[in-house]
């Protein structure tokens, strides 16, 4: 069993690490419950690492894919472990508090799994056939991340895990699509579908001109189908009470926002990597304090947003 001391480090090391870096989207803020920061800054720091495995620094793919399976054989240890009522050791500060939250919350393993597959799938496919590839990979890179907060909180019903997934798509999907020049330039990574190129008989060499005209139609309809996902999961913030439903708000807003943002652009300009200034975050915080004001100003904005 980890005493208290080593627990209390790692937490405070994870906590250091979800507070030092820049997100779009709150991870461990203020806005949660303070029974939930540790925790949440637990999996941030897990999934955070991993992620710099896959994409950071200059090591070789054989090197990226042994460090996220060092990752995944730890996870089975700390399943066994509380399969077999073992106790779990480990050097790895991150391990070491998310063994603990994993066992205080009793959250599925498969889900950190999941991401996992996910970040090996960064390493190994640069290029994605159709939507459904990249739902796919969404489903494994930002979904259980949804899910995992959910069950910190509470016991999720089925629909609160649907509209919980339909957020944390349209949420990475914003990410890919505010990055399109940039993931290609740094990671030679694509997310938009090469059926699409087919389909208006373009090449990926259009994406490295300056200009985004060419592919203006193929990335609209990619906000479309963002807007859809936002559509169908912005009912879960007012479904969650407490500092965790404002929480959850803010990040549904702040996404909102982005993606308000994007679709202000040009057709000339798509690839400018819009971003939400740290007023801009504030205020949609502010705006998803309240419930019906969260579920009014969220409807408004949807409507606002020019898909055309």
């Amino acid at each position: 069993m980890t005493n208290s001391a080593d627990l209390a480090t790692a937490y405070a090391y994870c906590l250091r690490l979800a507070n030092s870096h820049y997100e779009n989207f709150p991870v461990a803020s203020f806005l949660l419950p303070a029974r939930l920061r540790k925790a949440v800054s637990a999996i941030y720091a897990f999934a955070r690492t991993a992620d710099d495995i896959a994409d950071e620094g200059d090591a070789t793919e054989t090197e990226r894919l042994a460090a996220l399976s060092e990752y995944e054989h730890e996870l089975t240890l700390i399943d066994q472990a509380r399969t077999q009522h073992e106790n779990y050791h480990s050097e790895s500060a991150i391990f070491i508090a998310l063994n603990d939250v994993i066992e205080q919350y009793a959250l599925p393993v498969s889900l950190f799994k999941d991401l996992l597959s996910a970040f090996q799938q960064d390493v190994t496919q640069k290029r994605y056939q159709t939507d459904n590839e990249v739902a796919d990979y969404c489903r494994r890179s930002a979904n259980p991340i949804g899910r995992l907060l959910l069950q910190l909180h509470s016991q999720p019903n089925s629909l609160q895990l649907k509209q919980s997934d339909a957020i944390c798509t349209a949420l990475q999907l914003v990410n890919f699509y505010q990055d399109i020049q940039q993931d290609l330039y740094e990671n030679d990574r694509l997310y938009l579908p090469l059926a699409d190129f087919v389909k208006v008989r373009l090449s990926e060499e259009c994406l490295f001109e300056s200009k985004s005209t060419k592919l203006a139609p193929i990335i609209r309809d990619k906000y479309k189908n963002i807007h859809t996902l936002f559509s169908d999961g912005f009912a879960l913030g007012f479904q969650l009470q407490g500092r965790f439903g404002w929480e959850i708000r803010t990040v549904t807003l702040t996404g909102i926002a982005t993606l308000r943002l994007l679709s202000l652009q040009e057709d000339d300009d798509l690839y400018s990597r819009p971003r939400l200034s740290k007023f801009q975050i504030f205020t949609q915080a502010i705006l998803a304090l309240l419930p019906n004001v969260y579920r009014y100003y969220s409807q408004s904005s949807l409507k606002k947003i020019s898909l055309a």
